[in-house]
């Protein structure tokens, strides 16, 4: 699943909207949006995504 839809999937488990998100970083929906689309969201403001909706980024080694 690409990042764009890991994200609407936990905004939607949260009750929460890309509004809130942009709001936490001080920016436009737009503008995420355009990070998301266009995949040049940096991993940092995923993981303040993240951080800020209560997950943490696991990484785990392939079996």
């Amino acid at each position: 699943m690409a990042i764009k839809e890991e994200i609407k999937v936990l905004l939607a488990q949260e009750n929460k909207t890309m509004t809130y998100i942009a709001e936490k970083f001080n920016t436009s929906v737009q503008n995420i949006s355009n990070k998301l689309r266009g995949k040049t969201i940096r991993f940092e403001e995923v993981r303040k995504m993240a951080d800020i909706l209560g997950y943490d980024i696991k990484f785990e080694k392939r079996h």
